[in-house]
């Protein structure tokens, strides 16, 4: 062994960095710590972890991620296995503008109030790594990228100073879309490269377009301090109705499969050679957790189970196995070297009669849907992680958010945590109290013994860090802000976001070639009646305004706009999909029904008379009843004037075009059709995006990676688990809203994707 003076003179770069330093050396990986011992052996450089002055296996990068892993895991006490376990809450980094969440603390004060520094890291989360040894933590919301890499820092100095100095791998939702819809988008600061919703990124059936969004955004995660990334959707959208529908790759399950397989490979794969640690994994990769096993599209009557109203995923098509081999097929056999993803989160949902036991629980805790399918039948041997908050007491309200323990609402939560541990799986997303862990761990002793306890905590420690390990999380954990202001601010990436903005826009109806408009045209754009913006438990969060839902400044650097129709050369009508509700209601249940509406894809009222007369799935502990039919129920969707403007709009434009820009997240009943002249499909863009398709700079590309259907009988006669199975809606040139149909200046594509996918 050499004095660590000799080495750095000789062989090692040291420089300090913003509040950590960084080891450069010749032979191995660049080391990264904040007040930790450097070891000097055989000529190589390692951190010691746990500060003893001797080089631990677990300390070594020379060895294997798995030996590592085993090692560290053989050292830790049961508390610490414990926090390991957990995939600790959602944190809103401060200085960004909603951070006036009540209870979070710095040194006993709000933030405002505090003086900390808005990357500071705040009371309760030091409380979670110092106490309850959680190493994994959600980033949300940041003021900005430089803000997100210095509160990674300061996390990583927290992490280092405890005991076995074990990094935080941190993980993110997604955040590069232009719409938000249940996820995090906003993360970055908005300073990110900017996509279409990853329905979008389907609407271009192109590997390559998915690609080039993975390997893009893994820079950027990277930059900012993310280790894990909790995507993408393997989910089949076979219910058009879904909220969920905008984070999947569609409905079929091959287009599914193969962009699955395109973005983790991606994501996974580190491809400089200098990088590499161990089989395509290295310092440029992310874990991908894959949600959600075995089947998120199926809620019955399309309602989604983040609300005890969607708890039941159903299968009147019997196509469990469609959905899960969709995961084999896309996630477990992998084209890239990594072979398999990291990870899997099962979805909230009870699936529904599905366990020959005749147990209705939530997946996570079914042992039938993890051990027996994802870990036998399947083979999946990598980790498992539930989705958020599914442990808490359910409040017996039907709308809550918090207490998704469906089907063991009766358990303690250490009850409810042997349960879900003894079905196979290793995280608790969501929570840091690793207490509970130590309940379900006295339990297991009890039933099992003190060996079988320590072997499943050890288990399931070594899967987390095993993926820590191979992605360089204990050599470097630091990044530097800087270069992540670099990277999320570099032009080409922003430029290949805005590529795959552009071609996933999909034309669907262009009579007598109206489009392209040449630029300089007179434009009218009318204003709208813009709905309110609501939660998932149908909270109103923003009300409704009117204004216009095109950026008008991008309409004028291309047209002339004009305030008289009659003025104008052409119409532009830019409208969002029904905002057809959640499919539940509070005041119906006040009217003295069941309080289940129907969830609703058209724009006039709707009255659902070909709904089931009794509902496959129900019984819910909060309600005294188990059919949660609506038949027969009536909804008016929250922009039905987005019929009437576009009608109106034909009627004041006479002879003259009538463009419709439709902007939506899953299929529409389209009723304004007969009085468009053109209409092009857009999954979340930026207004430049479908514009430029307008005036023709960039030829119509996307095809629809759902079926659109012709009206709400065939959405209602549908089943919830099987795809194209939906009569398509027909448009007044003849033309079938199909899966996979699309046109261009020439008519309607026919090329080899449409070859490959078309049903």
């Amino acid at each position: 062994m050499l004095s660590a003076a000799v080495c750095a003179c000789q062989q090692y770069k040291i420089t300090e960095q913003e509040g950590y330093t960084l080891l450069v050396q010749k032979r191995g990986p660049v080391l990264g710590y904040a007040d930790l011992p450097v070891l000097y052996v055989d000529g190589n450089a390692f951190k010691d972890h746990d500060r003893d002055g001797k080089l631990d296996v677990y300390e070594d990068w020379r060895r294997s991620p798995a030996e590592r892993a085993e090692d560290l895991v053989g050292q830790m006490p049961v508390e610490y296995l414990s926090g390991m376990m957990t995939n600790g809450h959602t944190v809103n980094v401060p200085g960004y503008s909603s951070m006036s969440v009540k209870g979070i603390l710095y040194d006993g004060k709000p933030f405002q109030e505090s003086g900390a520094d808005p990357w500071a890291v705040c009371d309760k989360l030091i409380k979670a790594i110092n106490d309850f040894d959680t190493r994994q933590i959600l980033m949300a919301h940041s003021e900005s990228p430089t803000t997100s890499a210095r509160w990674n820092n300061e996390v990583q100095k927290l992490c280092e100073a405890a005991p076995f100095g074990i990094p935080s791998c941190n993980s993110s939702d997604p955040r590069n879309e232009i719409k938000a819809t249940d996820e995090y988008n906003a993360g970055s600061g908005g300073i990110c490269s900017q996509w279409p919703t990853p329905l979008g990124l389907a609407a271009t059936f192109d590997t390559d377009v998915v690609a080039d969004f993975a390997n893009t955004v893994k820079k950027e995660y990277r930059a900012i301090g993310f280790g894990t990334a909790l995507s993408p959707q393997a989910d089949l959208a076979t219910d058009p109705r879904w909220r969920r529908n905008p984070g999947t790759f569609g409905e079929d399950p091959q287009l599914v499969a193969d962009l699955s397989k395109a973005y983790i490979d991606a994501f996974q794969t580190t491809l400089n050679k200098k990088l590499l640690i161990e089989d395509g994994w290295g310092s440029e990769s992310l874990n991908c957790m894959v949600k959600h096993w075995p089947a998120g599209g199926a809620g019955e009557a399309g309602r989604d189970a983040h609300i005890s109203v969607g708890k039941y995923a159903v299968f009147p098509g019997n196509n469990l196995k469609l959905g899960m081999d969709t995961f084999r097929n896309g996630a477990f056999e992998l084209e890239g070297p990594t072979g398999c993803a990291a990870a899997v989160m099962p979805y909230y949902t009870v699936s529904w009669d599905q366990d020959p036991s005749g147990e209705n629980v939530g997946n996570s805790y079914n042992k039938y849907i993890i051990d027996s399918l994802l870990r036998k039948t399947y083979g999946f041997e990598g980790i498992v992680c539930t989705d958020w908050g599914i442990v808490p007491d359910y409040n017996m309200d039907p709308l809550t958010t918090h207490g998704k323990c469906y089907g063991v609402e009766d358990l303690t939560i250490g009850e409810r945590i042997f349960k879900i541990l003894d079905a196979g799986v290793d995280q608790l997303g969501g929570e840091v109290f690793a207490g509970w862990i130590m309940d379900a761990y006295s339990i297991w002793v009890e039933k099992y013994g003190e060996a079988s306890a320590r072997e499943r905590w050890e288990a399931s420690a070594k899967r987390v860090l095993t993926g820590f390990f191979r992605i360089g999380m204990f050599e470097n954990p630091f990044v530097d802000p800087a270069n992540a202001d670099k990277v999320l601010n570099d032009p080409q990436m922003h430029a290949r976001g805005e590529l795959a903005q552009r071609k996933s826009v999909v034309m669907v109806k262009n009579a007598d070639s109206v489009l392209p408009v040449a630029e300089g045209a007179k434009v009218y754009v009318p204003l709208r009646n813009i709905p309110g913006i609501y939660s998932m438990t149908g909270r109103q969060k923003k009300a409704p305004y009117v204004g216009y839902s095109v950026d008008t400044a991008e309409v004028a650097k291309r047209y002339t706009l004009v305030d008289n129709p009659q003025d104008a050369d052409f119409a532009l009508v830019a409208i969002s999909e029904p905002e057809g509700g959640i499919g539940y209601s509070r005041k119906d249940v006040e009217a003295g029904g069941n309080g289940y509406l129907p969830i609703s894809l058209q724009y006039s009222p709707y009255t659902a008379v070909h709904a089931r007369e009794t509902s496959i799935a129900g019984g819910d502990p909060a309600e005294g009843f188990s059919n949660r039919s609506y038949k027969g129920k009536t909804l008016c969707v929250e922009n039905s004037t987005d019929l009437d403007l576009v009608r109106d709009t034909k009627t004041a434009m006479g002879d003259k075009p009538v463009v419709v820009l439709l902007s939506t997240t899953r299929p529409v009943v389209m009723e304004f059709e007969p009085w468009a002249d053109a209409v092009l499909v857009a999954f979340g863009v930026r207004s430049a995006a479908y514009l430029d398709v307008l005036t023709g700079a960039f030829e119509p590309y996307g095809l629809l990676p759902m079926q659109f259907p012709k009206d709400m009988q065939t959405v209602e006669e549908q089943f919830e688990d099987t795809p194209h199975d939906m009569d398509p809606y027909v448009d007044a040139c003849g033309n079938i809203y199909d899966f996979a149909f699309g046109m261009d200046w020439d008519g309607v594509i026919d090329d080899d994707r449409v070859s490959k996918y078309r049903k």
